[in-house]
């Protein structure tokens, strides 16, 4: 998304309430709006993450989730994620579902922004070969919950996918277990 386009700002509950840009939304103190997180699947359980290409104005650099980005005002977020996973990794989002919501605040010191965002997890896997748009990926792995555990760790990842990690986890256990 560029600085100019439109976000959904929302009040604690996450209900809309009026648009700004991009730009607007993050310049500090913030301003809390709609945005999505993306966890791409494999059946063994692995996920995607993808280390955030150093052009970007927020958190370059940092490891996070497989995909990030924010519906425009009254669109679907998972039409909208869908979307940017194409855009950002070349591939199509597949079984997604949405497994929670969080609200989180983090100011980046290096550009100033503040990230306060009303932030969607949504889960699913993907069909396609990967291709990563280089001006918003650096690199992908596909990484056990245990690696991305020690990401976390070690502080070398996004201030949200923590949370995200969290909801995609409790996701796993509200599962019901396969059938033999």
């Amino acid at each position: 998304m560029a600085e100019t386009d439109l976000v959904e700002l929302v009040d604690e509950h996450g209900r809309a309430m009026g648009e700004t840009t991009v730009g607007a939304a993050h310049a500090a103190p913030g301003r809390l709006h709609r945005a999505f997180s993306v966890v791409l699947t494999r059946p063994d359980g692995r996920i995607l993450l993808q280390r955030r290409a150093e052009a970007k104005l927020r958190f370059p650099g940092l490891w996070t989730n497989s995909c990030c980005g924010h519906p425009l005002p009254g669109s679907d977020v998972r039409e909208r994620a869908a979307l940017r996973v194409r855009e950002e990794l070349g591939v199509e989002l597949v079984d997604a579902r949405e497994v929670g919501t969080f609200r989180y605040r983090a100011a980046d010191a290096t550009s100033g922004h503040v990230e306060r965002e009303h932030d969607h997890v949504i889960v699913g896997s993907c069909t396609g070969e990967l291709a990563p748009d280089p001006a918003e990926v650096a690199e992908t792995a596909w990484v056990t919950t245990e690696r991305a555990h020690e990401l976390v760790a070690a502080g070398e990842v996004t201030p949200w996918f923590a949370d995200v990690l969290r909801l995609l986890e409790a996701s796993r256990t509200a599962e019901p277990a396969p059938t033999p």
